[in-house]
């Protein structure tokens, strides 16, 4: 803000540009907040998911995404299934 105040005073374009991102970095903070700081809203809430997979109606997991074609490549590890803690 001071940089575009004192050396481009006069940029309008880029002053509403500034205006745009602080609004929307204030947007994305209150969303954080209300989320708990979580990026993403949960889908079920924890305790549905722990009794589901208590109850074996959930698997858990671990998802690993190909970095190089993560579109297209992507597998989800089950917990306890081929692991050496397997009993």
């Amino acid at each position: 803000q001071n940089y575009l105040d004192n050396f481009w005073p006069d940029l309008k374009a880029a002053h509403e540009l500034f205006d745009s991102i602080v609004q929307a970095r204030r947007e994305r903070e209150s969303e954080s907040q209300e989320n708990h700081g979580k990026e993403y809203p949960e889908h079920l809430p924890v305790e549905i998911l722990e009794a589901g997979i208590k109850s074996g109606r959930y698997s858990q997991g671990t998802l690993n995404v190909n970095k190089h074609r993560a579109q297209l490549e992507a597998f989800v590890r089950l917990q306890g299934v081929g692991s050496k803690d397997a009993g």
